[in-house]
């Protein structure tokens, strides 16, 4: 399916952690506005650090998928340590922000097993100065995330942005 919204799991059977729902609205995705996130996700295993996220972002030029670079850490970029990021962006000891914190979506390593779920939610995406190859288009994203080594879960991703 190209320029519409889809998503699956690529991660082997045995992968402890499953995107079980994910729905976004509006398709394509515009960038500044807002963004309606439903989701759902399931862990058997407890997510600690080091915690390695791997992206691989492609946009489609005309039949052919590209491979983005990493710049500035957008793109196809090797996250080693996201527990960190987690760290730097909202410091350990303040409370999680919404809509997280109502309904109870860890935003800090260790992530305990369990089942975690976001109802339909609203998140605004400022007008931010994206680079030229980052703005109009449709992408494929492929996200694994491990742990020592391990794989913990692999999610795949399909949709068009469109900047204003």
């Amino acid at each position: 399916q190209v320029g519409g919204f889809a998503w699956e799991n690529c991660g082997d059977k045995t992968d402890p952690v499953v995107l079980q729902s994910l729905s976004v609205a509006p398709d394509p995705i515009s960038i500044p506005g807002s963004l309606r996130v439903s989701a759902a996700i399931s862990s058997g295993k407890t997510m600690a650090s080091p915690l390695k996220a791997v992206l691989v972002v492609e946009k489609a030029l005309g039949d052919l998928w590209i491979q983005l670079p990493c710049i500035d850490q957008l793109g196809s970029c090797t996250y080693n340590d996201v527990c960190t990021i987690l760290d730097n962006l909202i410091p350990p000891g303040t409370t999680c922000p919404e809509p997280l914190l109502t309904y109870g979506i860890p935003c800090h390593c260790p992530f305990k097993a369990g089942s975690y779920s976001l109802p339909a939610s609203d998140f605004v995406l400022p007008d931010v100065e994206l680079p030229a190859w980052m703005t109009n288009g449709n992408y494929r994203v492929r996200v694994t995330a491990s742990s020592g080594g391990q794989e913990l879960g692999c999610v795949k991703l399909a949709f068009s942005l469109q900047s204003q």
